[in-house]
């Protein structure tokens, strides 16, 4: 077994792993916590880091914090029903406590022994005693770039373990340039993009490629994702994070560059690659042979694929370091299958001109998308579904081919049930896990401790569909 030192720190992993090295300074200064169910004994060198926080004389084992949103509600219930029974102190946060009352009323059996916090997502102290005073924080605030950073800071800072939504890759950039240091001495473990995006894309990737390890020796060279099916509806936190993502780009001028570069999130001296660059939405309808059917571009694609990029890279390249990924949305064969792609990304990409002229797209915010803290209807969410195929190609020219379904509206109901499932991963498995602090990927913190819960407790189903050739 191969042991990696980081920061003077050992880390025992598979053999075919690493811990990278990600350089950077803790830029926010947080500050000292208000109480002090803080004030755990350090740890000395080990899997956790060199200053690993002992969190068992936490008030919380998780804290919900973005509780009163869409979204927010939905993790609320999905949290407080899992939690139940199993011996785990829950809390919910956010600014209005008349609305978390709410929340709480409307648990089933009242469930009264949850804790409310409240406070402003931008108060340093007020982070820093949340963080503080639990084992996992979860969060489903966003736009992230606006109202995340402050509690990541104080996550780092205290040891806290975390976990979101994000699929904002310039602020996700940002957070592990100014904590990873940090995040490795106090044994924090961050976790972005725990929803929709983009735990199906990454641990789908991990799964064929676990396949093809057990079934050949080797992984696939490459992988390509295709979107089959997407049925549910559009939520106003997604609508918000995209509307921020659009104001930062008249004004930041590195958003296009670090859009385009598909190795963005990967650590420095790991972002070469073999893939060319990542477009949101460009005009390339190509034929995909392996499937038989037209492509298009699809929108998550590229947030996808570069945290699918980073898993490969920070756990040592087990796909290789010639590794090609590729995730676009799938229509059928044919000419009809051509112009139904070729209609789709022409709009897509009108649209995508209309969100980046600012006349417009206060236009399209006020008349057609929803509003911040909207979602859609019960009747949407539980009505959902969601298919993926993923054709792995070996070095030997053979192919392999897995399924990634979900159940549930993915914007909402799949992306609750899999951000649950990710904190009690955290709060629940965290001694089974390979990593210590750091800011991770899904596959690369949980990989298959998560897939099993997400297939057993969030409609997820990962599954070989065709056995190797020859």
């Amino acid at each position: 077994m191969n042991l990696s030192r980081v920061d003077g720190q050992t880390s025992t992993r598979a053999a075919a792993r690493r811990i990278s090295h990600e350089a950077g300074e803790q830029t926010t200064q947080v500050e000292s916590p208000v109480e002090s169910v803080s004030e755990a004994s350090e740890v000395g060198v080990g899997a956790l880091g060199v200053g690993a926080r002992d969190l068992s004389g936490r008030a919380f084992d998780i804290v919900l914090w973005g509780a009163t949103g869409a979204t927010g509600r939905r993790v609320a219930h999905h949290l407080a029903r899992r939690c139940r029974g199993r011996g785990l102190g829950l809390a919910f946060g956010g600014r209005n406590r008349a609305k978390l009352e709410k929340i709480r009323e409307d648990l089933p059996d009242s469930d009264n022994h949850i804790a409310l916090l409240t406070g402003d997502s931008h108060g340093k102290a007020f982070m820093a005693e949340l963080a503080a005073r639990a084992r996992v924080v979860v969060s489903t605030v966003g736009p992230f770039a606006l109202y995340g950073s402050e509690l990541v800071a104080a996550c780092v800072a205290n040891g806290t373990h975390y976990c979101d939504l994000a699929a904002e890759p310039q602020w996700i950039r940002a957070m592990i340039d100014a904590h990873e240091a940090r995040a490795r001495e106090t044994g924090a473990r961050i976790v972005h993009a725990c929803g929709h995006d983009s735990i199906p894309s990454d641990l789908g990737v991990q799964f064929l490629q676990d396949a093809a390890l057990a079934r050949h020796g080797v992984p696939c060279k490459r992988v390509t994702t295709r979107v089959t099916r997407m049925k549910g509806g559009f939520s106003g936190g997604t609508a918000a994070s995209f509307v921020n993502a659009m104001r930062l780009r008249d004004t930041d001028p590195d958003f296009d560059r670090l859009s385009r570069d598909p190795y963005a999130l990967c650590p420095e001296g790991d972002r070469e690659g073999p893939d060319g660059p990542d477009r949101m939405m460009s005009l390339e309808v190509t034929w995909d042979a392996d499937l038989q059917a037209w492509t298009k571009p699809y929108f998550m694609g590229p947030m996808n694929s570069k945290v699918v990029r980073r898993s490969n890279a920070i756990m040592g390249y087990p796909y290789g370091r010639d590794f090609r990924y590729q995730e676009t949305a799938l229509t059928r064969g044919g000419i009809g299958g051509w112009w139904a792609a070729m209609r789709d990304t022409v709009f897509g990409r009108l649209f995508l001109i209309a969100m980046a002229i600012p006349v417009t797209r206060g236009l399209l915010q006020r008349r057609v998308l929803p509003a911040s803290g909207e979602g859609p209807s019960k009747e949407v969410r539980e009505a959902g579904s969601y298919e993926l195929l993923l054709v792995g190609e070996m070095p030997d020219g053979i192919i392999l081919k897995a399924r990634v379904t979900g159940q549930g509206d993915p914007a909402v109901r799949s992306t609750t049930l899999m951000l649950t499932e990710a904190a009690l991963c955290l709060a629940e498995d965290a001694d089974r896990m390979e990593v210590g602090g750091g800011f991770w990927t899904p596959a690369a913190a949980m990989g298959k401790l998560l897939r099993d819960r997400i297939t057993t407790h969030a409609g997820l189903a990962f599954e070989l569909i065709e056995a190797p050739q020859g």
